[in-house]
């Protein structure tokens, strides 16, 4: 007898629908499995015959075949374990499915027949939804995360044994619902404070026009100046995500499997920081069957890099592409991948090996040769990627003692929302333009008009700071971010100043 159920494959943060056709014949007795099935999919055959007797059923005495179709698309992971088992079952008559063509059903299973939670069950649910399917079946530790999807039916299983009780109404599963209404709300809770930080309250001011206008930023000061303390705070003023955003964030965790449990939705911008021992895989993505890296799972957060210099120089040369198209592209020899990473990056470095050149308080103890070979490591292509610079400078006595509290956080995300929405205002009939930090080179004579005296200010310092050509555009998307913060129309001989500040150690650090 022959059978078909429906479930849902991934390829890269996108799913597709796989239909599990089950024939029973008479022969020889075996389990086969056809469809480009990868080695964990091969072993799914091995689980599925051990849970199906294990859970007090029967499994045919006779010759069975999987197919997974469509047949040229490789199928890889072991979410293929339960609804291999299902069709199976119904091959077999153990198991009447009423709506089997508007239904998916997901999940790893044990030997003892209960179905365990697996990776991507977000994504699949969502292209599921997509394609007309309205009922899905899912391992109860990934039921929180499905039924984020309005409009979808989600039924928690828990074992073979609990979804025959429910088809054949002997105990039919409710349906898992969540709810999601102001979820997003109040994300700042819980957050590290900039009130926290005693003194640099120039690169608190830095920091803050990153924040709104999503510029790159680099840090540089010796060790001790704080410079990890003011990253890990700059989620607490970005502004808040919206469910588009969180949807795209959770698909990617989900993916990756560091979605925590319990939780359906990703509220808080992402914060990565990967040690500077990282390959340049795990900072792009990839493997045998890729999965997102460092770079994606930081999209619509921040990817932070301490101490710059001491990255590969390959992994280091891996940010180019992405922090300029917003994309990870995976190349294999059977599909190409592409998942997002839409973020900012911080990087901090130290001046020096040592770390105390400029330092008013420590000797430099490194030779000008040490310094120059320490500085080189960062690449010219990708110091042009980041269009703020700016130096920490050891926090004295006074500041530190000083029982005055900094600027809250909430304060700082205040000014920032609003100077994120007049950009979103302006280039709402842009695609893909959400931010000054995204303007191309075309737009900036559109957006970034100078006034007389901004415009002499800025051919001042290129004639006497040597400045580069690369410094340009990035002064003058910065200087548009300054302007918006108080609320100009036009680019004022300050903003510009300002923004000249942000660029200096171009000339000072890396010549």
């Amino acid at each position: 007898m022959l059978a078909q159920i429906n479930t849902i494959g991934l390829l890269g943060i996108d799913g597709f629908t796989v239909r599990v056709q089950a024939d029973v014949s008479n022969g020889m007795p075996s389990l086969e499995v056809i469809g480009l099935p990868d080695t964990a999919v091969k072993e799914a055959k091995e689980r599925a015959k051990t849970a199906i007797k294990n859970s007090g059923c029967r499994f045919p005495s006779k010759h069975v075949t999987i197919n997974l179709a469509p047949a040229a698309t490789k199928k890889e992971g072991s979410s293929y374990d339960f609804p291999i088992s299902v069709s199976i079952l119904a091959a077999t008559e153990q198991l009447i499915i009423p709506d089997s063509d508007i239904s998916v059903f997901i999940g790893e299973l044990s030997l003892d027949g209960k179905v365990n939670p697996v990776s991507g069950v977000l994504p699949m649910i969502i292209s599921a939804y997509k394609a007309g399917f309205r009922k899905m079946y899912v391992p109860v530790e990934n039921a929180d995360e499905a039924a984020v999807i309005d409009g979808a039916e989600i039924y928690p299983t828990s074992s073979i044994h609990e979804l025959i009780d429910h088809f054949s109404g002997a105990k039919p599963i409710e349906p898992h619902v969540v709810s999601i209404d102001n979820y997003l709300e109040g994300s700042g809770g819980g957050l590290l404070d900039f009130s926290d930080v005693k003194g640099q309250e120039t690169v608190k001011r830095a920091l803050e026009i990153a924040a709104a206008g999503n510029h790159n930023i680099l840090l540089i000061g010796s060790p001790g100046t704080g410079k990890t303390m003011l990253a890990q705070r700059m989620t607490g003023i970005l502004p808040d995500m919206t469910f588009d955003e969180a949807l795209e964030v959770t698909k990617i965790h989900s993916i990756a499997g560091t979605l925590p449990a319990n939780t359906p939705l990703i509220k808080y911008r992402p914060f990565r920081s990967p040690h500077h021992t990282i390959s340049a895989m795990g900072l792009s993505g990839g493997g045998s069957i890729p999965r997102p890296g460092e770079l994606s799972l930081a999209h619509n957060g921040i990817l932070f890099l301490d101490e710059l210099p001491e990255f590969r120089r390959d992994v280091l040369e891996v940010l180019r592409q992405p922090l300029e198209d917003g994309t990870v592209t995976i190349s294999r020899v059977n599909a190409t991948l592409t998942y997002p990473c839409n973020i900012m990056l911080i990087a901090s470095m130290n001046p020096c090996k040592c770390g105390y050149f400029g330092d008013p308080g420590r000797n430099c103890t490194c030779t000008p040769a040490q310094v120059l070979a320490y500085r080189s490591r960062i690449s010219g292509p990708l110091l042009d990627r980041i269009d703020i610079q700016v130096e920490v400078s050891p926090v004295n006595y006074s500041q530190l003692s000083s029982q005055r509290s900094g600027e809250k956080s909430a304060d700082i995300k205040k000014r920032v929302d609003r100077t994120r929405k007049i950009q979103l205002e302006r280039y709402k009939d842009y695609d893909n333009i959400f931010s000054n930090s995204q303007l191309t080179a075309g737009m900036l004579s559109e957006f970034c008009r100078l006034t007389p005296d901004a415009d002499a200010v800025l051919k001042s310092a290129f004639d006497n700071l040597g400045f580069s050509a690369r410094a340009h555009s990035r002064i003058l998307k910065v200087a548009r971010t300054i302007a918006d913060l108080e609320g100009s129309e036009g680019i004022k001989k300050e903003h510009i100043a300002e923004a000249i500040q942000y660029r200096s150690l171009d000339r000072k650090y890396f010549g």
